[in-house]
């Protein structure tokens, strides 16, 4: 079984967001995303600044199996971006809730509660995981 931290909420598409109290959320790929992928090679992430748009690609991880889109949840723009995974991709691999990706400010702060919480998000990954 994958590891899903509580107090976190989670995507379809296997991001994680942890909600700031400055209304920034940080974003990144559950432990069972980068299971499926294996051994990551590689990040493309967006520039600070850059605006994203809820459920459209922001950024690319690759691995030795495959390259993923990573998905924007919410619509904002990018007021951090982890340029540590660009040299050190792997640390993913190490950690995917400490190895972050981004942090959005939302355009207009969805609530969290649309999103899956860690029990929602366990009960979709497919039991054999």
């Amino acid at each position: 079984m994958s590891n899903v931290p509580p107090g976190l909420r989670y995507t379809e598409s296997h991001e994680w967001i942890r909600s700031h109290e400055d209304g920034t959320i940080t974003v990144g790929i559950t432990d069972f995303a980068q299971k499926q992928l294996g051994d990551i090679v590689y990040v493309e992430l967006p520039d600070v600044g850059a605006e994203v748009q809820a459920g459209e690609p922001m950024g690319v991880v690759e691995s030795v199996k495959v390259a993923s889109d990573i998905y924007a949840p919410v619509a904002g723009a990018v007021v951090a971006s982890n340029g540590e995974l660009e040299t050190g991709p792997e640390r993913v691999n190490e950690d995917s809730y400490q190895a972050w990706f981004v942090s959005i400010r939302p355009t207009d702060p969805p609530p969290l509660e649309g999103f899956m919480d860690a029990a929602g998000y366990v009960a979709s990954i497919p039991a054999d995981e």
